[in-house]
């Protein structure tokens, strides 16, 4: 079936899986929102135990689909992999260690053993909602706004040159860091604002889910008080880093030749230039916001499904234009034609096919998720439930 399939169709195909994997982690990063109103939303210990244990039974899932994200496009795209988190590996590496933290606060937090004391796993877990947020954000930003590395393939076989036999280099002494805080063209205000937005909208999506998971009159309505507000702060955010989008030069791929230039309004003509990817987009958005909006004025309980697959959807459009339509999804800004498409940065045909293979079994994986899931949501949380079990995070 897949052998049967062109390189350009796998290539599509295994964008199409990154951007979901991407787009799941982004729904699921509110369990990094949520460690970051810990002690705004829980004001007595036991409230602060039904917001940790609430999390708590979820962070697995982001934990897992973020490496399944990094696995995955290690597979299928390798350029970009050892590029990006070869090269911008201090970003990586704070992302990374964020990640740790949490799943080390979750299994000693309330440990007998716990000598750096409860308080300081808590703090580890509000870090990890801040960091991890923030920092994938701007990672992921820098697919439309570029990023100072070269490619040089022939590096492998020149011996002569005194470097190391390395594919890609990073050109600052940042590796990667300059996407926070480079004035470069202003690309650092947009990476902050998507970054921004991301945290944002991990808040907004956890105070979502606490209304869906907790129940506590206490928590339901701080929660939707916070609700309101990191809901503010989010679209202030998005809407000045996705109308910026809409309106600076991308990144475009000429399909003859394959040479990258600058395109004026890029991503603006890719969702105008791909309708179906304009319908996913603002289908997501107007999911996000029916869910937030349902939950503030009808008392609703059950937004966060309705925007957690708006979530979904948006991302999945963002996905869209920055990988396809001939354009570069990371784009080189120390060299333009140095920029990584799908088409120059993935694995063989021999690669992908197997792994299209692999892929069949996503869905099982997806369903066992939402088997899981249910499970666990069964029932609400309570002061009860808290109080009572011996398996407390």
């Amino acid at each position: 079936m897949f052998e049967n399939l062109s390189l350009l169709s796998l290539q599509q195909y295994w964008w199409i899986i990154i951007s979901v994997l991407g787009a799941l982690l982004v729904f699921l990063l509110f369990v990094q929102g949520g460690q970051t109103m810990i002690y705004r939303l829980g004001k007595t210990e036991t409230e602060r135990k039904m917001i940790v244990n609430s999390l708590g039974r979820k962070w697995e899932f982001t934990f897992t689909t973020l490496v399944t994200f990094g696995g995955a496009f290690f597979a299928s795209f390798p350029l970009f992999y050892s590029t990006s988190f070869g090269g911008a590996y201090w970003v990586w590496m704070a992302i990374l260690f964020a990640f740790i933290v949490q799943a080390v606060s979750y299994e000693y937090r309330t440990k007998a053993s716990n000598f750096l004391g409860q308080k300081v796993y808590e703090a580890f877990l509000i870090f990890n909602g801040f960091a991890a947020t923030i920092l994938l954000g701007a990672a992921v930003s820098t697919f439309f706004t570029g990023s100072m590395f070269s490619v040089d393939k022939m590096n492998l076989v020149d011996l002569t040159s005194g470097r190391m036999p390395i594919i890609s280099s990073w050109e600052t002494p940042f590796y990667g860091l300059e996407a926070i805080w480079t004035i470069e063209h202003l690309a650092f205000i947009q990476n902050i604002a998507l970054g921004l937005s991301i945290f944002f909208l991990a808040r907004l999506t956890a105070n979502l889910y606490f209304i869906n998971n907790i129940n506590d009159d206490n928590i339901y309505k701080r929660s939707k008080d916070c609700l309101l507000r990191n809901t503010v702060a989010f679209l202030i955010f998005f809407l000045f880093w996705l109308i910026r989008l809409l309106f600076i030069d991308g990144f475009a791929v000429n399909p003859e030749t394959k040479e990258v230039y600058l395109e004026n309004y890029k991503y603006l003509n890719n969702f105008l230039e791909m309708p179906i990817v304009l319908v996913i987009f603002l289908i997501g958005v107007v999911l996000v916001l029916f869910g937030i909006f349902k939950t503030l004025f009808q008392k609703a309980k059950n937004g966060i499904w309705f925007t957690g697959i708006g979530i979904v959807l948006v991302v999945l459009g963002l996905f869209f234009i920055a990988g396809f339509n001939n354009t570069s999804y990371y784009p080189s800004t120390f060299n333009l034609q140095h920029s990584l498409t799908i088409e120059n940065s993935s694995s063989s045909h021999f690669t992908l096919t197997a792994m299209s293979y692999v892929s069949l079994m996503v869905p099982f994986v997806l369903a066992y998720i939402f088997f899981a899931w249910k499970a666990m949501d069964k029932k609400m949380i309570d002061k009860e439930e808290v109080e009572n079990d011996s398996h407390m995070y």
